[in-house]
């Protein structure tokens, strides 16, 4: 047994992560019969998916679920309901959360820490599932540190900022939402030879205007992870404009270092005679029914949290690599991001040449 499960530990992490988990499941491994869920940080479409497949996991092996209202801040409140499968019928395509979310300053203090355990104590709580990005993943694990008690994170992001994971639930809904914007606005853009600068989330993460600029053929793209070049884009626009192509779209994340207001601003000082425009699309991405991939990934992802608990693996992210399920540890991801491979960039240049 102990070779089987390092077998797959080894399967899914290098050799000393898999050593670190299957001494945290040796030393940790306890009985679990009642866990709860919450849902944490900004909200993201497929997060009432991953809900109800926890729920349904946890009561087909026989488990009492918890749902815990407002995240962090709830469980402070000791806000937490016992749910039954009736609890979370017809919910899987319905956008937001059911359990609602909120932003809990006092949960990164040791002493709310300590609140929130004695409220998992009193109500018996063996293990927690945590849905949210990397800040939620960071208050999981220093509660289980100083607690022991066993946490699962699934990544409910729009972002797609966390690394281990080829997909976070929320994101190819928020995609799919800013392509539908912004081949509109191609539309009403051709019809007055516009130039449109279509701003996009992303505070630190320029996935979402990576993916709907490919997919919409933007001319530029720009994202915080590359230094934009004010000036070749000006100089890129000039020469367009020469040539009467009058018609462009620029999408821009939100947390690049200009911005959709700024690079408005300097290319209307700069060419004062193209027809510019500013939309930002704002918080539509984040809701709406979510696609057909963002439920099927939490559905996935929500079954296999309740497995890790029962089997002992604690304190990890699960996510989606390759297509087969990737287990890291949550100290892991609090110290990384998702990165954005240099191909991405290099497809985004080629085919906006």
């Amino acid at each position: 047994m102990k070779l089987f499960l390092k077998g797959i530990f080894n399967d899914c992490f290098k050799h000393e992560d898999s050593n670190l988990l299957y001494n945290q499941l040796s030393a940790m491994k306890k009985k679990i019969k009642r866990i709860a869920v919450l849902t944490s940080g900004g909200d993201s479409p497929g997060m009432n998916a991953a809900i109800r497949a926890v729920v349904r996991t946890g009561i087909y092996y026989g488990l009492e679920v918890y749902g815990i209202m407002r995240g962090y801040q709830g469980l402070l409140e000791e806000d937490l309901f016992k749910m039954e499968s009736r609890s979370v019928a017809n919910i899987i395509q319905r956008g937001g959360t059911i359990l609602k979310s909120a932003r809990c300053k006092e949960f990164y203090t040791p002493e709310g820490r300590k609140k929130g355990y004695e409220v998992l104590k009193k109500n018996e709580i063996d293990g927690l599932v945590v849905i949210g990005g990397d800040g939620s993943f960071k208050g999981a694990l220093n509660l289980s540190k100083e607690y022991d008690i066993p946490c699962i994170g699934l990544a409910g992001t729009i972002d797609k900022d966390i690394a281990g994971t080829d997909f976070t639930i929320g994101f190819d809904t928020a995609v799919n939402t800013a392509i539908d914007a912004i081949d509109k606005i191609r539309d009403t853009a051709d019809a007055h030879d516009r130039l449109f600068i279509i701003e996009v989330m992303g505070r630190d993460a320029g996935y979402i205007a990576l993916h709907s600029g490919i997919a919409t053929g933007a001319e530029n793209i720009l994202i915080p992870e590359r230094k934009t070049d004010a000036e070749a884009i000006i100089t890129s626009l000039q020469e367009k404009e020469r040539r009467k192509k009058l018609v462009n779209i620029i999408v821009v994340a939100e947390g690049d270092e200009y911005g959709g207001i700024e690079l408005y601003r300097l290319i209307k000082e700069r060419l004062p005679n193209l027809d510019t425009r500013l939309c930002t699309l704002g918080h539509i991405q984040r809701g709406g029914s979510p696609t057909g991939l963002d439920r099927l990934i939490a559905s996935r992802m929500g079954y296999h949290a309740v497995e890790c608990l029962l089997e002992g693996r604690y304190n990890v992210f699960v996510g989606i690599l390759n297509n087969r399920m990737n287990y890291v540890p949550l100290e892991q991801v609090a110290k990384r991001k998702g990165r954005i491979a240099e191909e991405w960039m290099k497809v985004v240049e080629t085919l906006s040449a």
